[in-house]
């Protein structure tokens, strides 16, 4: 009998496909990448949704930086008692953090790139969901995931988060978008939140800081157990453990001045050399993974395809 002939190696295609379909999977807690949920998104509607096609809120939500910002997020977030005790008795996301981010990254990219339709109708499946999260924190204070304030909160450091993200890490927008494209963005960006029914936004990135900063009295220390959590969630591979441990040094920098001391972080402002040289390595790290991931993800391939301005995109063939 003939000796079996030895195995290919991976050529540098097969590892880049390799490695875009594992981040994929990860991202969207799907095997192949693109749940019904970013199928419906090609599918589901006609036309431009709640943002414009190829405008602001599609590039900073569209731009790797959104991972950093993601986690700059949630120490913005658990800053407030009555959101973390909404999480902590409500999610299983310590169990299974990647669930969580996917969840997390359903509403974000259902309304950033679905059709109006489909993200009215996510928006009222999210709604739904924060109906059922309510009680009481240890110290016998009332919270409700559908409370307009807390809503409020959660805005505020997402919306902060995401554009410190971009404007530190992220691909600079000022040439396509002018100087005050951050402005655009935080205007812009209130349309989601208000559909979740929560009012009074910010509508400018000045705005937005003063709306931080009158939070400040409401705001706790973030449970150094939750800190520890965010640094090193459990799952992960050595090379994702590598590649997470640089973002999280990156979020903690972007962190609101606000936010900052109640989460341990340096926060912006107060950068030394070591803090402006960290977020220049994750500003690189990023770069490569988007030569890795191809200029578009799943969910904009998706929307492009449904208005007109993309091909169908191979991974709905494929399913």
């Amino acid at each position: 009998m003939p000796p079996l002939p030895a195995p290919r190696a991976l050529t540098p295609s097969a590892l880049t496909e390799a490695a875009r379909a594992h981040f994929r999977t990860r991202v969207s807690g799907d095997p192949t990448g693109a749940p019904d949920w970013v199928r419906d998104i090609a599918t589901v509607g006609e036309g431009p949704g709640w943002f414009e096609p190829d405008g602001v809120v599609w590039e900073v939500h569209g731009d790797l930086a959104t991972l950093a910002g993601g986690v700059t997020a949630l120490l913005g977030q658990a800053a407030h008692p009555l959101a973390l005790a909404g999480v902590e008795r409500h999610s299983a996301y310590r169990e299974d953090p990647w669930k969580r981010l996917a969840g997390t990254a359903r509403w974000l990219v259902v309304s950033t790139f679905g059709s109006a339709e489909l993200a009215e109708r996510e928006a009222a499946r999210v709604r739904g969901l924060h109906r059922k999260v309510r009680g009481v924190d240890a110290q016998e204070r009332a919270y409700s995931a559908s409370d307009p304030a807390l809503l409020r909160w959660v805005h505020l450091a997402f919306t902060d988060a995401f554009l410190s993200a971009q404007q530190h890490v992220g691909n600079d927008l000022t040439a396509r978008f002018g100087r005050r494209w951050a402005d655009s963005y935080v205007d812009q960006w209130q349309r989601p939140a208000q559909a979740l029914g929560t009012t009074d936004l910010p509508s400018s990135e000045a705005e937005l800081a003063e709306a931080l900063e009158a939070v400040r009295g409401h705001l706790e220390p973030v449970p150094a157990d939750l800190r520890s959590f965010l640094s090193a969630p459990p799952g992960m591979s050595r090379p994702e453990r590598l590649f997470y441990g640089n973002l999280v040094r990156a979020a903690e920098l972007l962190v609101s001045p606000v936010v900052a001391p109640l989460a341990g972080t340096t926060g912006r402002g107060r950068w030394g050399r070591r803090d402006r040289a960290q977020l220049a390595v994750t500003r690189a790290q990023l770069s490569t993974l988007r030569r890795v991931l191809g200029q578009y993800g799943p969910s904009e391939e998706a929307a492009r395809y449904r208005v007109g301005t993309g091909p169908e995109p191979t991974w709905m063939a494929a399913g």
